[in-house]
């Protein structure tokens, strides 16, 4: 087997950033081994032409420029995003505590239904009582449905409107990178 050896790493020369900066006595990649041919000593050490160098340059030039404008949109769709997940959030929970306070009345009017009931003396006065909660509680089970359906389709639509934007806004600057 053959046995290459490698030249001690030198330290990088400083980056051009346009081809009219760079200096054409100095090799493109003078330490990268690649472009060396250690069987050949008496062969000129290869040099990418400028042309291709500002070429290479001017690709990579774009696409950062690319990428930066893509990952502006995508860190402004994801503020979108997130502010949608709030705004869903804080709407969830009115739901919740509208849900949890109509628990609490029909328990609480159960409990109040149960201690009357124990307090009446005829069946008469039993089944007015029993007829009077079962058109009360009706009637708060209506009024709940109705607050309930309203706070489900305010949620519905500010959910919809929030992702629709962020969805219209992430392509257009999508579509503008």
């Amino acid at each position: 087997m053959t046995e290459t050896k490698t030249a001690a790493a030198a330290p990088k020369a400083p980056r051009a950033k346009t081809a009219k900066a760079a200096d054409a006595t100095i090799a493109a990649f003078p330490n990268f081994e690649a472009f060396t041919m250690p069987n050949m000593p008496n062969m000129p050490k290869m040099e990418i032409p400028a042309v291709t160098r500002e070429m290479a340059e001017k690709s990579i030039e774009q696409a950062r420029e690319a990428y930066a404008k893509l990952k502006t949109a995508a860190e402004d769709a994801t503020d979108l995003i997130e502010d949608g997940f709030e705004t869903t959030r804080r709407s969830v929970l009115d739901f919740n505590h509208k849900a949890v306070d109509a628990a609490r009345a029909n328990t609480d009017a159960t409990f109040q239904f149960v201690k009357d009931m124990f307090e009446v003396k005829t069946l008469a006065e039993a089944i007015e009582l029993q007829t009077s909660f079962a058109r009360a509680q009706f009637d708060a089970f209506g009024a709940q449905a109705k607050d309930m359906q309203e706070l489900s389709t305010k949620l519905a639509g500010e959910m919809n409107e929030t992702f629709k934007g962020a969805v219209e806004k992430a392509s257009k600057d999508f579509k503008a990178a």
